[in-house]
């Protein structure tokens, strides 16, 4: 009898798999050079409200996703992937530098504006990319190791720019102008990818309603919905952890520590989920959110602060990982970009909402109650996730 080969942890995936994580590795190294100074720039150099930055990062994360359902559906009536993704990139790499070139809130805004309607014009055919760079029982993996790049992305940004802005003393706005370099590196690696030819000819219109999608995809979309409502921007996070009393630099590291745990999880995550079912690694994560949030709204402890919010990229990188993957099972693959670009809308319009909900709550009742909110929606969301998506494994569409 032959000898059993043990698997690889990284068996049943390819080349396509690591250079698109190796694309979000450094296109969030060039984001998250800039996301966590941004709060700050705009409070401290450019004076403007708690408000102002809830509208700024509403729009911004709410054009990201909207975007990706547009993206998502032209993306399968073409069948091609690598081409609207690679557009993306190009645009929030050039919308870097502009941002540093800023001298008041609107064009900050407009350079905001243009990062992440790159980065919703990207996302949904690199995820579908993704999809296809694994089978079918790996694709949880695949959706990990993403979330691997880019959480650790993330990680090394800000680490990035605490050592231009403390220990080499560079001018804030230089910072945006050299995040440019790595947003050029992440558009070299997606011209990298090859894409596969698909046989299957999509016939659907560019059609942005929902009846095409299975229903239990449908429920899938309200229960994200419900959640997201309370899930605001985290910038409010950054912005409280600094507020009691964390210097700028401490409050940067501490976001690094939240990137980096996000990335730890990530592949791990993905790996569970397809062991044990999307659902029950998914409710971790809200369970997650949950305690993250009412820490932050009931503790003034900086110790404590600190913790919870590297608890919450624990949430990060799963809630991405799994969630990704589980939109992705509920849907067909030639309406896969479609599925995943409509489940990332789905997270940005509420998203939007939470986070001008959030900024009014910020300037006009107290910091604590906008994580009283999105703990409140948290619980919400946890309910609908027990009540209307399927205990076991996402039934797995088959359908090509």
């Amino acid at each position: 009898m032959e000898p059993v080969k043990k698997k690889s942890f990284f068996s049943g995936l390819t080349k396509n798999t690591f250079l698109l994580a190796f694309t979000s590795l450094f296109s969030d190294i060039s984001s998250e050079m800039l996301y966590p100074i941004l709060p700050i720039f705009l409070t401290q150099t450019l004076k403007v409200s708690g408000s102002i930055i809830g509208l700024i990062e509403g729009v911004a994360g709410t054009i990201q996703n909207v975007i990706q359902g547009f993206s998502g559906s032209l993306s399968d009536k073409l069948q091609r992937r690598k081409g609207i993704a690679v557009f993306g990139y190009v645009l929030s790499a050039i919308s870097k530098p502009f941002m540093g070139l800023a001298i008041s809130w609107p064009l900050v805004f407009g350079a905001r504006f243009l990062d992440r309607f790159g980065a919703g014009t990207r996302a949904a055919p690199r995820d579908a990319l993704i999809a296809a760079s694994a089978d079918e029982k790996n694709r949880g993996k695949a959706f990990g190791l993403e979330g691997v790049g880019d959480n650790l992305g993330a990680f090394i940004g800000p680490l990035i720019a605490v050592v231009l802005l403390f220990s080499w003393q560079f001018n804030i706005r230089s910072v945006f102008f050299l995040a440019f370099i790595p947003g050029v590196l992440s558009v070299i690696m997606i011209l990298l990818v090859k894409e596969k030819k698909t046989n299957v000819k999509s016939k659907i219109k560019i059609d942005v309603g929902l009846k095409q999608f299975p229903t239990q995809y449908r429920k899938y979309l309200l229960v994200t919905a419900l959640f997201g409502i309370g899930n605001s921007s985290n910038a409010f996070l950054i912005l409280q952890t600094k507020d009691l009393g964390v210097s700028f630099e401490n409050t940067i590291l501490i976001y690094a520590v939240f990137n980096l745990l996000a990335a730890a999880i990530s592949y791990p995550a993905g790996h569970l989920s397809d062991k044990y079912g999307r659902k029950n690694i998914l409710l971790i994560s809200f369970l997650i959110f949950l305690i993250a949030y009412s820490g932050f709204a009931f503790t003034k402890n900086l110790w404590l602060i600190g913790s919870l919010f590297c608890l919450y990229g624990l949430y990060q990188g799963i809630f991405r990982a799994v969630g990704k993957a589980m939109a992705a099972d509920f849907v067909p693959s030639h309406l896969r970009a479609s599925g995943i670009g409509w489940y990332s809308t789905t997270i940005g319009l509420t998203g939007l909402v939470a986070s001008i909900v959030a900024g009014q709550l910020w300037d006009k009742v107290s910091h604590s109650s906008v994580f009283i909110f999105g703990a409140l929606f948290s619980l919400v969301g946890i309910v609908s996730l027990i009540l209307l998506i399927q205990g076991k494994k996402a039934n797995v569409v088959h359908m090509n």
